[in-house]
């Protein structure tokens, strides 16, 4: 990117948050701080009306407004994209009102643009994963967890448990929402159990605004993430298996949920290695292949294992 380009896309990026820290600009752009000064210098000599306070980061004066943005080609089509994913993997009302906001930007665009969007929109589906279970079409989930977060206010939500197949109502304080897996969930401190939880979003039945505000100071999601997912590898159980090569595409899909780490060959066998934090759901999965495979290490992985077999002769 030539530096005139990168001055306008600082600009643009001022523009779009209140306060824009110069370790973001760099970051961004690959550039260094003394390079982000030199360009914050240029946008100021330009009559670009910038406040900078020193630790905290720069920002554009109250009131001060661009000229509509124009947009290649290839951000066009970006836009197109995520309307197609935002449509089918988030609730309905959030999927209408990103199809609101694409209006917008449709009629700022330039005609060869809204020429090319025409031609490839119907080129372009996504499709969820059969027998995977959608929010609610009709609930409104995303926008009331997110205003609960910025304003720190409980929400009421009905959850049904697949586990226990009962319903519960939980006053839930929210930290955020991720997806993963081609589901949705809400990370949240539930004050029935008085711990965080994970609810799937697909499993709420309804959700309700309240007033009450937030007992308790909550990490970043992010933060939360990945210190549970260092507890996680605390307790990871290290299994070893193998199968033969001409099995191996069995596993193709699914190895990297079961904590897959590396694998190598022998002769004609694959010999896979895992770390995985739960044996039992691991042993579940095995026994969709067991039959051609042998549990090389993890006597845990071999005992749940049996207790299955087990379970199931005297099924028969």
């Amino acid at each position: 990117m030539n530096r005139i380009d990168r001055i306008s896309a600082i600009l643009i990026q001022l523009q779009s948050r209140r306060v824009v820290k110069a370790q973001d600009i760099a970051d961004r752009f690959q550039i260094s701080l003394r390079t982000v000064y030199r360009d914050i210098r240029t946008l100021e000599q330009g009559g670009i009306p910038l406040i900078g306070e020193a630790g905290i980061g720069y920002s554009l004066v109250d009131g001060f407004r661009l000229p509509p943005v124009m947009f290649t080609p290839e951000e066009a089509i970006a836009f197109l994209t995520a309307e197609k994913l935002v449509a089918k993997l988030t609730d309905g009302p959030n999927s209408r009102n990103y199809s609101s906001a694409m209006y917008k930007i449709r009629a700022v665009l330039n005609l060869s643009e809204k020429e090319l969007l025409e031609s490839i929109d119907d080129r372009i589906e996504v499709f969820r994963r059969p027998g995977d279970a959608p929010i609610q079409p009709d609930l409104q989930l995303l926008q009331p967890i997110l205003k609960s977060v910025d304003q720190g206010k409980v929400i009421r939500i009905k959850y049904h448990s697949n586990y226990k197949q009962e319903s519960t109502e939980r006053l839930v304080e929210p930290m955020g929402i991720f997806f993963t897996d081609n589901y949705w969930h809400l990370i949240g401190w539930c004050r029935m159990r008085n711990d965080y939880r994970d609810f799937r979003l697909d499993r709420i039945v309804s959700i309700n605004e309240t007033d009450t505000l937030f007992e308790k100071l909550h990490p970043a999601l992010k933060e939360y993430l990945q210190s549970r997912k260092a507890e996680e590898n605390e307790n990871l159980e290290l299994i070893v298996i193998s199968l033969p090569q001409s099995k191996a595409y069995w596993l193709d899909n699914q190895k990297y949920y079961y904590g897959f780490v590396s694998q190598r060959v022998f002769d004609d066998q694959l010999e896979m290695t895992f770390l995985c934090s739960s044996t039992e759901s691991f042993a579940r999965w095995f026994m969709m292949f067991g039959g051609s495979a042998t549990i090389i290490e993890s006597e845990l992985l071999k005992n749940h294992v049996r207790q299955m077999i087990e379970a199931i002769s005297k099924s028969l």
